[in-house]
C-alpha cells in the first residue's frame, strides 16, 4: 500500500496492488483517516462499508492497482473515490433474495447523497458524497 494522510489538510489518498487483501487494508486506512480527522462517528460505518463494496469490485473486475481517496469538502460533507484501469463503467444491477453479489452499487446509490462514474486516461473512478449528519 502506498498512501498518504494530510490530518493537517482535507485529503488522504492511497493505492492498493490488486490483490485479496486489498479490502481489509483499504476498510482499515480510511477507518483510520476518519478516525485522525475526527469524522469517524459521523461517517465511519458507512464510509467504510461503502468502499469495501468499490473496492471488492474493482478487484473483481479489474486487474491492476487500485486508488482511494477521501476529501474533506467545506460544507463538512465526505467525497470519497474509488479508482481502478478498467475503463468501463460499472453496470447497476438489480439483485434478488437469492444473489449473492450485485448491491455494491445499489448500496452507494441508497447510502450516498450524490455518486457517480468518471472515466480518465488511466480507467475510472466511482465517487460518492456523504452528507454530514444534522
Amino acid at each position: 500500500m502506498v498512501g498518504v494522510i494530510d490530518t493537517g489538510g482535507d485529503c488522504a489518498e492511497w493505492t492498493f496492488p490488486a490483490e485479496p487483501d486489498a479490502v481489509r487494508v483499504a476498510r482499515h486506512a480510511v477507518g483510520d483517516a476518519l478516525g485522525e480527522w475526527g469524522l469517524f462517528p459521523a461517517f465511519g460505518d458507512v464510509a467504510v462499508l461503502l468502499v469495501s463494496e468499490l473496492v471488492t469490485n474493482a478487484l473483481r473486475y479489474a486487474s491492476g492497482p487500485i486508488g482511494v481517496r477521501l476529501v474533506r469538502l467545506d460544507q463538512g460533507d465526505l467525497l470519497v473515490e474509488v479508482s481502478d484501469p478498467l475503463p468501463d463503467p460499472p453496470r447497476e444491477r438489480t439483485s434478488g433474495p437469492e444473489d449473492e453479489g450485485g448491491r455494491g452499487l445499489q448500496l452507494v446509490a441508497c447510502s450516498a447523497q450524490r455518486w457517480g462514474t468518471r472515466c480518465g486516461r488511466t480507467g475510472k473512478t466511482v465517487w460518492f458524497e456523504l452528507a454530514q449528519p444534522g
